[in-house]
């Protein structure tokens, strides 16, 4: 592969870039990078912003809004946006619903969900999980009962993130007991504000609620809400979730990071009258993680490369959710290293939203240790990383 960009790339390059410091609002950049959490509506903001520059939806096909772009654009966009710390956005509607809806929904469908997802009119969440099917998803419980134009729905939904926002669900049902139970799923769009639904926070290590419970008691959801057929909803799952697990490898903010981690280590001593980038050891870590994260950039520009000819990403996908996921949580114990004793005292001010601490921040020490249990989740959802080695394992060694 060709890594060097062409003209026209590198001018696109300073197109993207002259857009991001002129129109990512600079209070929301300030806040990025004191590790300031952004609220619902700075996120829905920004998005606006985008999707006014034609440039919210980069994957998607030119005719329903996308941006027409190549892998190689998609890329240099991406990795730009990471860069500055501009957020992307929000994955489970642009990213995740959105492309099930394109493949398998009705005409009507499309013309009603998409471009309220496209304008970030409409904030979406996913349901997949339950207390009970986690990694083992297809032995989910929750059930939708056919009952003339309407499903009833039964049963709850776990980790849901930012569910608390959401006004609508995209949801995995069971809709046949007496076959196989990958066979027996459906693929339900779900109205949050129907009557039956209860919404649950879960306070995580960190003391944010970000992700939660729900709760459906004979929820009355149309028939029409059901995407493609009924009890092939796993065929679509599966979809979105090699989407999602492409999506999470995570290499612009990587790079971010590494940048962050590369300062911090030369402002902080090394005990011995130098700082820790003097440090022997701690280098050999910090060039093995970059080697690393080179290498996860090169493979998800493949992946790219193969989605523009129609392939949609297999396992491969897989590959880039345990290496980016894993890459991550090694810089968060870089950082911990470099925070050292500082990580240990208890300071209540950092549960508090608006506290500005973080790797990137003033008060980085301090809530070092809070990023750290936060990013332990990374190599959980979209499928545990145990999981996806199982499936490459088939996929790829015929295991």
């Amino acid at each position: 592969m060709n890594a060097d960009f062409t003209a026209e790339e590198q001018t696109f390059q300073e197109e993207v870039r002259t857009f991001l410091e002129g129109e990512f609002p600079a209070e929301l950049r300030d806040k990025v990078d004191a590790g300031i959490r952004l609220s619902k509506e700075e996120l829905v903001r920004w998005q606006k912003i985008l999707y006014k520059k034609g440039w919210i939806a980069p994957n998607w096909p030119s005719e329903f809004g996308g941006t027409g772009w190549s892998p190689t654009q998609k890329h240099i966009f991406a990795t730009e946006m990471g860069l500055i710390g501009a957020p992307e956005p929000v994955a489970f509607g642009v990213k995740m619903v959105a492309p099930i809806i394109m493949a398998y929904g009705t005409d009507e469908q499309k013309q009603r969900f998409l471009p309220d997802i496209l304008e970030s009119n409409v904030w979406w969440c996913q349901g997949y999980s339950e207390p009970n099917s986690g990694s083992d998803l297809a032995s989910l419980k929750t059930s939708a009962v056919r009952d003339g134009d309407d499903y009833i729905v039964n049963g709850s939904k776990t980790w849901n993130t930012y569910g608390q926002y959401a006004d609508w669900i995209f949801c995995l049902v069971r809709t046949d007991t007496g076959v196989k139970k990958q066979e027996g799923i459906s693929f339900l769009l779900i109205d949050m504000k129907t009557p039956g639904i209860t919404l649950k926070p879960i306070v995580l290590l960190d003391g944010h609620a970000e992700v939660n419970e729900i709760f459906f008691d004979d929820v009355r959801v149309p028939a029409s809400n059901l995407i493609g057929e009924e009890n092939k909803g796993w065929t679509y799952a599966k979809l979105l979730l090699t989407h999602e697990r492409t999506n999470i490898s995570g290499v612009p903010r990587g790079k971010r990071r590494l940048a962050s981690l590369k300062k911090t280590a030369a402002d902080t001593a090394d005990g011995f009258g130098g700082n820790m980038m003097d440090n022997a050891a701690f280098k050999n870590k910090l060039a093995e993680v970059e080697i690393e994260l080179q290498a996860l950039e090169y493979s998800e520009l493949r992946t790219l490369s193969a989605l523009t000819v129609g392939k949609a990403p297999g396992p491969e996908s897989s590959i880039l959710k345990i290496v980016g996921t894993e890459l991550a949580q090694r810089m968060d114990e870089l950082f911990v290293e470099l925070a050292g004793n500082n990580c240990l005292p208890f300071v209540p001010e950092q549960f508090e939203d608006g506290f500005q601490g973080s790797p990137l921040g003033p008060g980085r020490s301090a809530s070092t240790a809070l990023t750290y249990f936060n990013n332990r989740k990374l190599t959980i959802f979209g499928g545990s990383n145990e999981i996806q080695r199982n499936i490459i394992s088939k996929a790829v060694l015929g295991l």
